[in-house]
């Protein structure tokens, strides 16, 4: 089934229930007001929601109005937490390499991870503000679940049974301010701004065989000012699964019901003729691109000595969109015009 958050004049917004097409949705206070009080009370409130998706999809509910993107929050508009995980390490590995730092062998066995700001998560019309370009504006394009109640100490095997639903995000970075706030040694705080959720959540059963292993198994495209920027397969070159990710978090304490877990950015290597990985080409050259502008930065400046590329400049518009094997739009699109104060 597909859940949404219907705007509504209040924080948390109205739960609602999305038809498979996103075409439709119905309301469901009497369930549960919220997708945080659903999430809560799962056991009780999954059959009742689930059994109101079929009604929608079989077209048994007259009373169903048509779902618009633009009304939409994110499906949870403030979260408990939200955990953003480096789970694709070609990405790091990258990035590090652009600028000749040392990448330590235990990337590859141990997640990053860091905690965002959880209160004010973005809808998926939301524009991107800020008050200068000179900042580093930059989309991550990324994959994201929604657990249950974690235990502390929990397995993969565990952690992958908490996941509720999965999503699609727009990690927002401001790129030159993050290596000063590195710098301090304290993490991410200015250069994090808020993220931005696609119009719906999804549970798992309803991606099909695209989920797998841990993995959402589709490319995700990004779209700049119309053009594809990236496409790369979020099921491919992804080092840690989301089972990884979530026992990561939950090594050390409890994660509650609604807690929301990043893939960090989409990354896909590539084979060249003689077998070894090399960073990807962009899509402008038949490459499956990038899902941030940083990565293709990092490629040219490896390649060319230095960045061409430039970050998103005030009236871009970022695309961000997963499609099923027949074409149609999973979760929705994120679609965010970036502008200026005022």
């Amino acid at each position: 089934m597909k859940l949404a958050t219907i705007a509504d004049g209040t924080r948390d917004g109205s739960l609602a229930v999305v038809s498979r097409d996103l075409a439709r949705f119905v309301a469901v206070p009497e369930i549960a007001p919220t997708l945080q009080a659903a999430l809560d009370d799962w056991i009780r409130a999954a059959p009742a929601l689930l059994a109101i998706a079929d009604s929608l999809d079989a077209a048994r509910w007259p009373d169903a109005r048509p779902f618009d993107p633009a009304h939409a929050l994110a499906p949870l508009p403030r979260a408990y937490q939200w955990l953003d995980g480096s789970a694709y390490v070609n990405h790091v590995e990258l990035v590090r390499r652009a600028r000749n730092a040392v990448m330590p062998p235990e990337f590859w066995t141990d997640p990053l991870m860091y905690q965002g700001g959880s209160d004010d998560l973005a809808g998926p019309r939301a524009d991107i503000v800020h008050a200068d370009e000179a900042w580093g504006i930059d989309c991550e394009a990324e994959v994201a679940v929604i657990t249950g109640d974690v235990d502390v100490g929990t397995t993969r095997e565990q952690a992958l049974r908490a996941i509720r639903l999965v999503t699609l995000v727009n990690d927002v970075s401001l790129r030159n301010l993050i290596p000063a706030e590195l710098a301090k040694g304290f993490g991410f705080v200015q250069s994090k701004p808020a993220t931005a959720f696609a119009p719906v959540a999804v549970t798992p059963d309803e991606l099909g065989d695209a989920w797998r292993d841990g993995k959402l198994h589709r490319p995700l495209t990004t779209m700049i000012n119309g053009q594809l920027f990236g496409r790369p397969d979020a099921g491919v070159d992804m080092t840690f699964d989301f089972g990884r990710l979530i026992a990561h978090a939950a090594k050390t304490r409890r994660l509650g019901a609604g807690s929301i877990v990043g893939s960090g950015t989409v990354s896909n290597r590539e084979v060249g003729a003689d077998g070894t990985f090399g960073p990807g080409r962009p899509a402008a050259d038949g490459g499956v691109g990038y899902s941030c502008i940083a990565e293709q930065r990092t490629v040219e400046t490896i390649l060319g000595g230095k960045p061409v590329t430039p970050f998103l400049r005030f009236g871009d518009r970022v695309r961000i969109e997963m499609f099923d094997a027949k074409g149609a739009s999973i979760f929705g699109a994120i679609d965010q015009v970036v502008r200026g104060p005022g």
